[in-house]
């Protein structure tokens, strides 16, 4: 019996302990803010006279507020084709085997500064249909490291990071440029 008069004193006791809660403390620090940037070029062709590649600055495409960063993830996409209206983009590199054992491949590389798209293959280029060489369609993103190797995002769906940065970013959009005679 006294441990249960013991029991029922301490509950009313420690219950009734609860003061003033006290002035607000300073706020937090600020949550993750994404970002990210997605651009689209078209009207890219590869030809001899540009060594089958293109070579573009990253601040032709990106307002200049936006940093990269040396971390940064840039992943690259080709536009494959169109389904029911949706555009069909594939993470590069994309290899393509063509008839009689070749392969035509795009691929890319970059810096913090600038990126580079290239056709190779173990073909002679020239002999590719224009559908290869002519009139591409690309989106580079470029995604904080942390975002690109969370383990949500998908980095081949290119989608669903665009959803998730808008997600994060409500002023988030694409840009698009079209290369006039490249």
């Amino acid at each position: 019996m006294k441990k249960l008069i013991f029991i029922l004193i301490s509950a009313v006791v420690f219950s009734a302990c609860e003061g003033d809660t006290g002035p607000p403390g300073p706020p937090g620090p600020q949550g993750p803010y994404i970002i990210g940037t997605v651009f689209e070029i078209s009207n890219v062709n590869f030809n001899p006279g540009n060594d089958y590649s293109f070579l573009g600055v990253f601040y032709d495409y990106i307002p200049s507020n936006i940093e990269i960063f040396p971390s940064d993830v840039v992943l690259i996409y080709l536009l494959e084709g169109v389904d029911n209206g949706n555009d069909i983009w594939s993470l590069m590199p994309q290899t393509f085997y063509l008839n009689g054992g070749g392969i035509a491949e795009y691929n890319y590389n970059h810096t913090v500064n600038d990126f580079q798209i290239f056709l190779s293959g173990n073909v002679n280029l020239n002999t590719l249909p224009p559908d290869f060489t002519q009139n591409q369609i690309f989106r580079i993103a470029i995604l904080p490291a942390d975002f690109a190797n969370d383990a949500h995002t998908d980095i081949y769906n290119l989608e669903s990071i665009i959803e998730n940065l808008k997600a994060q970013n409500p002023q988030f959009e694409v840009i698009e440029t079209e290369l006039e005679d490249f």
